[in-house]
């Protein structure tokens, strides 16, 4: 299951629908643009108080979910553990696949 949900993360990034970092995703918060956040269940302490101030300010559905050098080797980076869906229906499918996983 885990494959389905990177690949989802790769087609948003080649759409052009999803956002890889914590001040990257700050700025889509800001400017309204983001639906959903990932944040890998690995993500460092700094990181998390960051970006969880942001979405609890801008109230932003999130989720934590696998590995942040799995993700990022998805979306061809490295070093990412924060995510930021900008398409309804991606974050829709992702939460889907993500909730189904783990019943």
């Amino acid at each position: 299951m885990k494959n389905k949900v990177t690949n989802y993360l790769g087609f948003a990034k080649k759409s052009g629908n999803l956002m890889a970092g914590v001040n990257t995703c700050t700025f889509g918060m800001n400017k309204g643009k983001i639906k959903l956040m990932i944040l890998a269940e690995d993500i460092s302490e700094n990181s998390e108080k960051k970006i969880m101030k942001e979405i609890r300010k801008h109230g932003v559905e999130y989720v934590k979910y696998g590995n942040g050098e799995e993700m990022s080797h998805a979306i061809g980076s490295q070093g990412r553990s924060v995510f930021g869906i900008c398409d309804t229906n991606f974050s829709e499918v992702i939460k889907n696949e993500i909730y189904g996983e783990n019943q």
